[in-house]
């Protein structure tokens, strides 16, 4: 309902050209104070500076004012400080209202400064007219539930999760895998450090598992979230392991004993995992999964575990929801790797020889599937040359348009890594564009010219193998010379 003496103070803000470059404010002004309930309207070059705000104020005791309306950028900006700023000359600061004249208007109507203008004084009009069924509110204080969700176990999952423990809150952290670590357990190394990545992550791992106020749930979806800020009812899925935890000891003998080979996920399908299995060595928790969907249930596990004096295997376990409150939660559920399957001219899944750079990371690491030496799928043997392609699946239309702002950092760490451990292998860089962004990232660029690696400005046209070698055709344009070339890997 209206109150029976609404005054309305109305203010627009020029935001120095971003607003008044297109929008005619004073223009605005004068038209707002013919509004209804309307007793001040004034503009000026920044609402938001403490001279604009001291206008307000002073105008709200000159001239009674019980309403204000700020025409000026987003509320996501700005509306906390116009709220603080009401409060501070006397009004309710639920009796503040706020017109976005910039990203709703003068920056998308760039082009038509009559059309914007008048739509800025419907703007302004509507929220007047809000403003003038504004009701005094107060601020509720709600008790919050003193623990918090961590959805993802990788790197910025383990982190956030210690940092909310280290603070003396219960933290759930809700891992989908069988094991935290995330795309960095994968890593050899980081750039542009080239420290060892398990070397970093492996201790706050360890702490995670071992913390007091941390509760790990691995091999685990989240199904429901229920309930308003501060106060979160959580239901959690976590999916059967067919591996009593508290019984296994992680021994491995299952595994040992396990027939059933399949490629693992973990080593890019370049090597073999068991059916029972964990997901890599250092993998917290250290606990055995089995993978029904390779299990042929000969039960040679059961056997394994019983003769080690166990009897960790359970093929009755089901699934099970656990629920519990927490007053916040931290999404941090991290990234997928692109597959290159949807360019079809490079040859993914087609050719053996032609591999994602995270393959190269698991061939390079020492506890990959190659134990650290770079061989070709197809027959095993150290290539001679090795070319890597940036910018696939990024830059595309058909994929994603945007930069990702990583993947040339990261070739150049992995070509980095390849001319360090084999210094008489040719390797080939192919990029668009160059980007090296942040600290050391140019120095880290330069560093792997000074190695001898060969970078040829291009987007390859198509990849070719010759049947006979498996050896690789890469048929582009190399942008440099304006000459096309077909760069062999063998």
């Amino acid at each position: 309902m209206e109150s029976d003496d609404v005054r309305v103070g109305v203010y627009v803000c020029h935001c120095g050209l971003n607003i008044a470059g297109v929008v005619d404010c004073p223009g605005v002004a004068a038209a707002s104070a013919e509004l209804p309930g309307v007793v001040v309207s004034k503009d000026y070059r920044y609402m938001c500076s403490d001279p604009g705000q001291e206008m307000i104020r002073k105008d709200i005791a000159e001239h009674g004012l019980n309403r204000v309306v700020v025409a000026a950028c987003s509320p996501r900006m700005h509306e906390p400080t116009f709220r603080r700023c009401v409060e501070s000359g006397g009004i309710n600061p639920f009796l503040f209202e706020m017109a976005n004249i910039r990203e709703f208007d003068s920056w998308c109507h760039s082009g038509a400064p009559e059309e914007a203008t008048a739509k800025a004084k419907d703007l302004v009009a509507m929220a007047v007219a809000k403003a003038r069924y504004l009701a005094p509110l107060d601020t509720l204080k709600v008790p919050v539930t003193p623990s918090s969700l961590v959805i993802g176990g990788g790197v910025a999952g383990i982190h956030a999760a210690l940092d909310l423990a280290d603070m003396g809150h219960r933290v759930y952290l809700v891992e989908r895998s069988s094991s935290i670590g995330g795309k960095m357990a994968q890593l050899d190394k980081t750039f542009p450090t080239l420290d060892c990545s398990i070397c970093i992550l492996g201790p706050k791992m360890v702490e995670v598992d071992q913390h007091p106020n941390i509760e790990l749930l691995t091999y685990s979806e989240v199904k429901r979230v229920e309930g308003y800020i501060g106060n979160f009812h959580v239901t959690v899925n976590r999916k059967p392991k067919y591996v009593d935890a508290e019984a296994c000891n992680g021994c491995g003998e299952c595994a040992v004993a396990c027939p059933i080979e399949v490629p693992s996920l973990y080593e890019e399908a370049l090597g073999p995992r068991k059916a029972i299995h964990v997901e890599f060595p250092q993998a917290i928790p250290m606990r055995y999964t089995i993978d029904m969907d390779s299990c042929i249930e000969c039960y040679m596990c059961v056997d394994a575990c019983r003769e080690q004096g166990m009897y960790a295997i359970d093929f009755s376990q089901e699934a099970e929801e656990v629920e519990f409150d927490v007053g916040a939660i931290t999404v941090a559920t991290g990234f997928d790797m692109y597959d290159p399957r949807g360019i079809k001219e490079y040859g993914y899944g087609v050719y053996d020889n032609v591999v994602t750079a995270m393959g190269i990371e698991r061939m390079v690491n020492a506890a990959g599937p190659t134990f650290g030496h770079v061989v070709r799928p197809s027959d095993r043997v150290q290539p001679e040359t090795v070319a890597f392609i940036t910018c696939v699946g990024s830059r595309d239309e058909r994929a994603q348009v945007y930069c990702s702002g990583f993947c040339c950092m990261y070739t150049l760490k992995n070509a980095v890594l390849l001319k360090d451990h084999f210094p008489k292998m040719d390797v080939y860089v192919i990029f668009m564009d160059m980007r090296t962004n942040f600290k050391g990232y140019e120095e880290f660029y330069r560093r792997a010219r000074e190695m001898g690696i060969k970078f040829i400005r291009g987007h390859p046209d198509e990849i070719f193998e010759d049947p006979a070698t498996k050896n690789l055709i890469i048929s582009m344009e190399d942008l440099s010379s304006g000459r096309p070339i077909d760069l062999e890997v063998q």
